[in-house]
């Protein structure tokens, strides 16, 4: 549901309130979401990094203008297919709603999973090297990241457990989840078997605070923290990408430095998607495996290279 009006956002421990802080603009009577617009951002600025790390690297850029034609409308099915297929019970009741992405639900790893297949196909298909364009489309893929995950900010949606820190955000209980507001037989119907997640949500609860007689809850911003560890390892793999050893190696790195900051991150969130029955947060278990498994290809790689010069 998109917010009904503007209100506040506070960062009280740093001293900052965002006044009016709505979640979309009217054109001509229809209603567009800034969540829309960010992602659509995102995407734009996404493949204008890539084009120029391929100018920069010596490739041809059309390649990656047509690439980016099927990868972009492809992932975000794909980020939507993901969300829906863990996040199954808020849609089973009215299936149409699965096609209302407005309000958000996309979910990162969908459109990751999705833009890898879609690139191996094309890349197949135009005799090009996977590897290669791998290592340039992830520079625009977490661009993307960086820049989508502040549709978060405006849906007031993907923030984290309670807490005071220096970067602790109110936000009005009225624009987020039913979660901070339902009764609590009904949250310990919904997260039966996930012990720790109704944990986080009930010590939001027990922490509410109250400003010219509006209530906030109090939390962890993960879209800021997610954006600026995103940021850190863009920089980072853009000053390394003239040093990789073999095509391939910055993809890696980027699996394996965006997996670790969401293995963090994603433990501190509240509206986590699970493995179904479980308790097991399912965007947690694949960053791990992709940290542990983008590191042990690095490390045999770069050891088979060794070889190979010590052979030579």
């Amino acid at each position: 549901m998109l917010i009904s009006a503007a209100t506040s956002i506070w960062f009280p421990n740093l001293g900052i309130e965002l006044k009016n802080v709505g979640s979309h603009i009217n054109v001509f009577g229809f209603e567009i979401a800034y969540y829309g617009i960010v992602i659509a951002c995102g995407m734009a600025l996404g493949y204008l990094i890539a084009e120029w790390q391929a100018k920069r690297t010596g490739q041809d850029k059309d390649l990656y203008l047509d690439f980016a034609l099927y990868a972009i409308l492809l992932s975000v099915i794909g980020a939507r297919i993901y969300y829906v297929i863990f996040a199954w019970d808020e849609f089973k009741a009215d299936p149409i709603q699965i096609f209302n992405i407005r309000n958000g639900g996309l979910a990162i790893y969908g459109g990751v999973i999705t833009a890898i297949i879609t690139a191996f196909v094309y890349t197949r298909i135009k005799k090009y090297s996977f590897a290669l364009l791998a290592d340039t489309g992830c520079l625009g893929l977490i661009t993307g990241q960086i820049i989508g995950r502040w549709g978060n900010f405006f849906n007031r949606e993907a923030f984290g457990k309670y807490t005071n820190n220096p970067f602790a955000m109110l936000l009005d209980i009225k624009d987020v989840s039913s979660d901070y507001t339902a009764p609590v037989s009904y949250l310990t119907e919904k997260y039966a078997g996930r012990p720790d997640a109704l944990k986080r949500i009930m010590e939001i609860r027990e922490n509410p605070v109250v400003i010219n007689g509006i209530t906030y809850i109090q939390v962890h911003p993960t879209f800021l923290y997610e954006s600026f560890w995103n940021l850190c390892v863009l920089i980072l793999l853009i000053i390394y990408s003239k040093h990789k050893k073999f095509n391939g190696e910055i993809f890696l790195l980027y699996l394996a430095g965006y997996g670790l900051g969401r293995v963090w991150i994603e433990g501190l969130r509240t509206d986590q998607l699970f493995l179904w029955n479980t308790p097991f947060a399912v965007s947690q278990l694949l960053s791990g495996l992709l940290v542990i498994s983008a590191v042990a290809i690095i490390i045999f790689k770069r050891t088979s290279l060794k070889k190979k010069k010590t052979i030579n």
